[in-house]
């Protein structure tokens, strides 16, 4: 009997474990998949910002070589915008930070890296994702990639 109470109490502690993590293991990815989709909403109203205002109003690039403001957390925080207010069970709003890029080796193109931020519920679940906007005689070309670690 003994014996019995030990396996149930036993088999009742790995199940309940077992619980516990899949528990842990999905609210993180509903954290990521939060960060991700605000993220990917500022990514697209920064992009449609761009394309509304035009290459013009936009500050000229500096030098040529790809932006690094992005990468600095006193410069995404001055320079970047929240397009949306808040965002639904997000801790902060995503911001979206737009920085002009000379192409050395496509002179009539205007270029700009888009980098944006998401959050999940906590400042701790971040996600980054950036998009490479290439405007030249009337095309635009998107190249998009999810950047792997935080930057900061």
């Amino acid at each position: 009997m003994l014996l019995i109470s030990a396996m149930m109490l036993a088999t009742s502690a790995v199940w309940f474990e077992t619980s516990l993590a899949a528990a842990r293991a999905a609210t993180n990815a509903r954290d990521y998949l939060q960060a991700f989709h605000a993220a990917d909403a500022a990514l697209t109203l920064c992009e449609r910002s761009v394309l509304a205002t035009g290459s013009d109003a936009l500050a000229p690039p500096l030098a040529s070589g790809e932006p690094v403001q992005w990468m600095l957390e006193t410069a995404f925080e001055a320079g970047a915008i929240t397009p949306v207010a808040q965002w639904p069970g997000s801790e902060r709003a995503p911001q979206c930070l737009i920085e002009p890029w000379r192409l050395t080796s496509r002179e009539g193109a205007t270029a700009y890296l888009l980098s944006a931020r998401g959050f999940g519920r906590t400042s701790e679940s971040q996600v980054w994702l950036q998009m490479e906007l290439v405007i030249e005689g009337g095309a635009v070309e998107r190249h998009w990639r999810r950047v792997a670690a935080r930057p900061f």
